[in-house]
């Protein structure tokens, strides 16, 4: 069995009134909620990997500030059992108003993203979820969990 590394770069962005980025993602049948953020590409670094993803998902340029976390525990990919996640989170700061359309419900993909999700597999949408509603129960991903509550607990 072959046994890879598969690091994921994640950020955390809070509006102006302290309202949390998500990502809800329909992935292969299966609908997830976790931080904005993605695969570390060969040569990039953990910081230029998240300013690529923010761009190429959101259309977004952002600024990343601090680390605030990287997994110290085990975690299997949930897509792939011979690969173990290793996820590192920072906080992220817009330099630039977001364009992208925003949602209010959770899953709630228009069809034009139904269409992407049909050609391959994967589509995703974004919505800030307000503060007062934020927990480690908003999110699905194990890693993300440990992060919300970190987060929860230094602001």
């Amino acid at each position: 069995m072959s046994q890879l590394f598969n690091v994921r770069v994640y950020g955390i962005l809070t509006g102006k009134n302290q309202e949390v980025l998500v990502s809800d993602e329909l992935i292969r049948g299966d609908y997830i909620t976790k931080f904005p953020g993605g695969g570390l590409e060969f040569g990039e670094g953990t910081r230029d990997c998240l300013k690529r993803e923010f761009k190429e998902e959101m259309n977004l340029d952002v600024r990343v500030t601090d680390h605030l976390y990287t997994t110290d525990f085990f975690q299997m990919s949930a897509f792939n059992p011979e690969h173990q996640i290793i996820s590192i989170y920072y906080r992220v700061e817009a330099l630039e108003a977001i364009r992208v359309p925003l949602r209010t419900a959770l899953f709630d993909f228009d069809e034009q993203q139904m269409e992407v999700y049909r050609r391959t597999g994967e589509t995703e949408t974004f919505r800030f979820i307000d503060w007062n509603m934020f927990s480690d129960a908003a999110l699905t991903l194990p890693i993300d969990k440990v992060v919300a509550q970190i987060v929860k607990k230094i602001n």
